[in-house]
């Protein structure tokens, strides 16, 4: 692994890193995804900035932003 940049092998090093459980609870198809996609630094809370992989992050997001639009408004008329 001499060729690689050790800042990408750390990043993906999953050693440091465990399952994001708000992907995990909000997500039917979260089983579905690619494994390195389910993954969340360990040092950080479930955010979306914390997944190791971009497709990780946009998945994360989307997911928010679903549950954001499915709430009821505080000022319903």
């Amino acid at each position: 692994m001499e060729h690689v940049d050790a800042a990408i092998v750390k990043r993906f090093d999953t050693r440091s890193s465990r399952k994001c459980e708000f992907c995990l609870e909000q997500d039917d198809q979260f089983a579905h995804r690619h494994p390195l996609d389910q993954m969340v630094v360990s040092t950080r809370r479930a955010i979306a900035s914390a997944h190791l992989t971009e497709d990780g992050y946009v998945r994360h997001r989307i997911l928010e932003l679903r549950r954001m639009s499915s709430r009821v408004p505080l000022t319903a008329a």
